[in-house]
């Protein structure tokens, strides 16, 4: 199966060099680029891409709105792309439906890695690291719980797998926590994000916080 990407970014050296980078791979084929937020989304409506490749600051439409309509819309995975110094922007971007960022100097083989990663349904970010940039980030605005629709739908089982993603735990670490196999566990994340309306794990997280089920502070290394 061929991976359709589109690459959207304001700098056309940065946009052109993404797209042929990864177009020399057999798996992925780059159909179009964009060279701001508004052309990003007319792209993606138009040739209904696998994965997009967003800057997070782009004119016309910045990244986050951008990601925010794609999410909104479609089922394209959307990767932002960031200097990583900009950590309130990644969490929007998080928040918005991103399935994770990549660094705008990542290596060739780890752009096309990411690629790869994100059409098979993981995310961009180990569990931990995701829940500690959000656990940070919520300190920080010091965000009231919310409520969340679909919760009262979780089983107890599903509720404990939903903490413990929050916390940063992998599949297999839950099986242990819970004392299940990993096949159990898998359903029940399955189902926790069927449920909620979720796309990923990182979604995941951040409901765990929002919804106060993770208290911020509280994470395992």
């Amino acid at each position: 199966m061929t991976i359709r990407v589109v690459v959207a970014d304001d700098h056309e050296l940065m946009r052109s060099g993404f797209a042929l980078i990864l177009d020399t791979q057999p798996d992925i084929t780059v159909v179009a680029e964009a060279g701001d937020g508004a052309q990003a989304v007319a792209a993606v409506r138009a040739h209904a891409p696998d994965v997009i490749l967003l800057d997070i600051h782009m004119p016309v439409m910045d990244g986050i709105r951008a990601a925010r309509t794609i999410c909104a819309e479609t089922g394209t995975k959307v990767v932002i792309l960031t200097v990583f110094d900009q950590d309130e922007y990644v969490y929007e971007a998080l928040h918005a439906g991103a399935s994770g960022f990549l660094l705008k100097d990542v290596r060739r083989d780890d752009l096309v890695h990411a690629v790869r990663v994100v059409m098979a349904g993981e995310s961009l970010l180990a569990p931990v690291v995701t829940r500690k940039l959000i656990d940070d980030l919520i300190r920080r605005k010091a965000r009231p719980p919310v409520a969340i629709s679909g919760m009262d739908a979780l089983t107890g089982r599903e509720r404990e797998t939903l903490a413990l993603l929050g916390q940063g735990l992998s599949n297999p670490e839950i099986a242990a926590a819970l004392v299940v196999s990993e096949h159990t566990v898998k359903t029940h994340v399955s189902n926790v994000l069927s449920k909620l309306g979720l796309r990923d794990r990182i979604q995941a997280v951040i409901c765990a916080y929002e919804s106060g089920l993770v208290q911020p502070g509280l994470w395992r290394r």
